[in-house]
This record gives structure tokens, C-alpha cells and sequence, in this order.
């Protein structure tokens, strides 16, 4: 029985040795992995990239809408009841066609009588005159009939004037639109008639965020092209705003583009390829490389043989790189590999794109 018991207690003994034995070695080769033997002063091995400044040129796309070279409400100046409309809706009108008449019966009798005092306030001035001459009469009575034929001549311009407005005359050339009155209604100045628009050329106004307001240029040619069209049409950059829109942050531009057959509608929603100032010394990195940080964007680069954060800043995005405007300098390595689980200071071993490792 007691031989039994020993037999069982070296079994035991030889378990749980056994045991701390495995727990002992898992925990060495653990620190060893971990950097506590050869393994953890090994360097990393990443794929990295030298800065080399060079040429970028780049177009930004945008959104804006086309609008008219000109574009007025057609209303009257004066009341009244329409007595003719000379123009076929959605034509093309010439500059000083007319295009409404408002009936001016009761001016033209207003005219006649004052043409009637005029002529007799004429006939009084003159008769004044030569008694003046005479000295029949005093200066101050020749005054008075002088300033009446004065008066009595200003209000028949008045009137004249009055009549003329009930002619409406096409301001500029162009289309007309639709209508809004008929032959025979009362219509006020309160009252649209009708709208006219020149199209040819039209305009195409844009807006770049505020960063991009530098690179644009009076002069630059932009390719654009409408909603529900592949056409690509042409316009050329005439004119900005001389500020920044405070609420948007950006610059409103306006280009003018030739509209010969009128396919390019004022209103219509346009997609805008603005090509950008050309940059001579601009330093380009892969957006892989990039890490967006609370703080901002930031990227790995070496130093002394191990990897250093910096913090950069962007601009322009192309289909594969980023337009760094600060942070980096020519002759910097970036790492492009690895960067999701290095830290700052992580010994690293570089090969660049050419299959080489970078001398650190």
C-alpha cells in the first residue's frame, strides 16, 4: 500500500513538472518574439518611395449652371389695354423690333390740347417780345408769358413721352419666350408680357473651393457638358469675383461659351473639367501612403534607420497620388508599406520600386 502511494506521488511530481516546463518555454519564446531576443531587433521590411519634385499639372471638376448672355422681363411702362403683340412665341426678334403696342388714344388727345396751348403760349411769347421791344409792356410781364410757352412746351414732350412707351421695343436681340397676355387686356407695369434672353453666346458660372482661387486664371479654357448629353462643349474664363464667398468658401468664376445652334439651354446643370495651374517643383506621394490622424494627415519617412512620423498637408488628389504642399522635401524616403502597424522610432529595412534596399 505504501509503495502504491509513492508511485503515484512521483507520477504527479512528474505532471506538474512537465507542466511548468511547457508554461516556462511558451513564456521565453513569447518574450523572444517580442523583442527580448535576436527576433525583436530585427528591422522591418517595407516598400518606400524617394521625393523627387517634378512638373504636376491637373484639372478640378465642379458643377455649375449656364445662363444667358442677357436676359430681361418684357413689361409696360404704362397701363393700358394691349392693342397689338408682334412677335410669335419662341422666336428670334431683332434689337428695336416692336413687340407690344398699348393702346395711347387717350395720350394722343391729351397731346392735341396741349399742342393747343403750346401753340397759343408761342403766340403770346412772341407778341410779348415785340411789345417789350417797344417798351409796351415791363420785362416782368414778357417773364411771365415766356415761362408759359415754356411750360406749355415741356408738358407736350411729357405726353410725347408717354406715348412712346406704349410701343415696346425689343432691348437687344434674341429669343422670346412664351407669352403671358393676350390682344385686349388691361396690363400694368406690374405685369410681366413676356421674356426675352440672348443665347448665343451664354455664359457658364462656377465656383472653386477657396484653396484652388490662386490656379485659376482669366483666359483658361474649360471643357464642359450638360445633364442627359456626352457632347463636351468649349468656354473660356472671362471674369471672377474679386472676393471669397464668406458662407461657402469658395470663388465664383464665369466663362462665355459660343451657342450657334442654341442646343446649350440658360438654367441647365453643367459638370466643369477646370484645368489648374501648372506646378513646377511639386512633390507627389501614392495616397496609400497617407494616414488620416485626428490632428490631420500624416506619413512614415526614415531616419537614421528607423521610421519617423510627420505631419502633412494636401491638395489635389489624382487617381493615384497626393499633392503634398508642406511637410516633405525632396530626398525624403516615404514609406508606402507597413505603415498600419509601425510606430514612430520602428527600426524599418526600405526597398524602393527599383528592387533596392535604401542606404540609411
Amino acid at each position: 500500500m505504501k509503495k502504491r502511494h509513492i508511485i503515484w506521488g512521483l507520477l504527479l511530481t512528474f505532471f506538474i513538472a512537465l507542466i511548468v516546463y511547457r508554461i516556462t518555454r511558451k513564456e521565453e519564446g513569447g518574450g523572444r518574439r517580442a523583442g527580448g531576443g535576436p527576433g525583436g531587433d530585427r528591422p522591418m521590411n517595407v516598400n518606400g518611395i524617394v521625393v523627387t519634385p517634378t512638373s504636376f499639372s491637373n484639372s478640378l471638376t465642379v458643377t455649375g449652371s449656364i445662363d444667358a448672355n442677357e436676359e430681361v422681363r418684357i413689361i409696360s411702362e404704362v397701363s393700358g389695354i394691349v392693342r397689338g403683340i408682334y412677335f410669335n412665341e419662341g422666336s428670334n426678334v431683332r434689337r428695336g423690333q416692336a413687340l407690344v403696342k398699348i393702346d395711347d388714344s387717350e395720350l394722343r388727345a391729351q397731346l392735341a390740347q396741349a399742342m393747343t396751348r403750346q401753340n397759343l403760349a408761342a403766340e403770346n411769347e412772341r407778341r410779348a417780345r415785340l411789345l417789350l421791344q417797344k417798351e409796351a409792356i415791363s420785362r416782368e410781364e414778357y417773364d411771365i408769358a415766356s415761362a408759359d410757352f415754356r411750360t406749355a412746351k415741356a408738358q407736350s414732350q411729357l405726353i410725347r413721352a408717354q406715348i412712346g412707351k406704349t410701343v415696346i421695343n425689343a432691348p437687344f436681340s434674341g429669343r422670346i419666350g412664351l407669352r403671358a397676355v393676350s390682344t385686349g387686356e388691361y396690363v400694368t407695369p406690374s405685369m410681366p408680357i413676356t421674356n426675352l434672353v440672348s443665347i448665343n453666346p451664354v455664359k457658364v458660372t462656377f465656383s472653386v473651393p477657396e484653396k484652388y482661387s490662386g490656379q485659376v486664371r482669366v483666359g483658361t479654357t474649360i471643357d464642359f457638358t450638360v445633364a442627359g448629353s456626352t457632347q463636351v462643349f468649349k468656354a473660356r474664363v472671362y471674369a471672377f469675383e474679386p472676393r471669397i464667398e464668406a458662407a461657402s468658401r469658395t470663388l465664383q468664376l464665369r466663362a462665355r461659351a459660343d451657342n450657334p445652334a442654341g442646343v446649350l439651354i440658360p438654367g441647365s446643370f453643367v459638370s466643369i473639367s477646370l484645368p489648374l495651374a501648372e506646378i513646377e517643383d511639386a512633390i507627389l506621394v501614392p495616397s496609400e501612403a497617407i494616414v488620416p490622424v485626428q490632428e490631420g494627415k500624416k506619413v512614415f519617412i526614415t531616419e537614421g534607420g528607423k521610421a519617423k512620423e510627420v505631419m502633412i498637408e494636401t491638395s489635389t488628389r489624382t487617381e493615384k497620388d497626393v499633392l503634398v504642399t508642406s511637410g516633405l522635401k525632396a530626398g525624403d524616403t516615404v514609406l508606402t508599406t507597413g505603415i498600419m502597424t509601425l510606430k514612430d522610432g520602428s527600426k524599418v529595412k526600405v526597398k524602393t520600386g527599383d528592387g533596392k534596399n535604401v542606404k540609411l
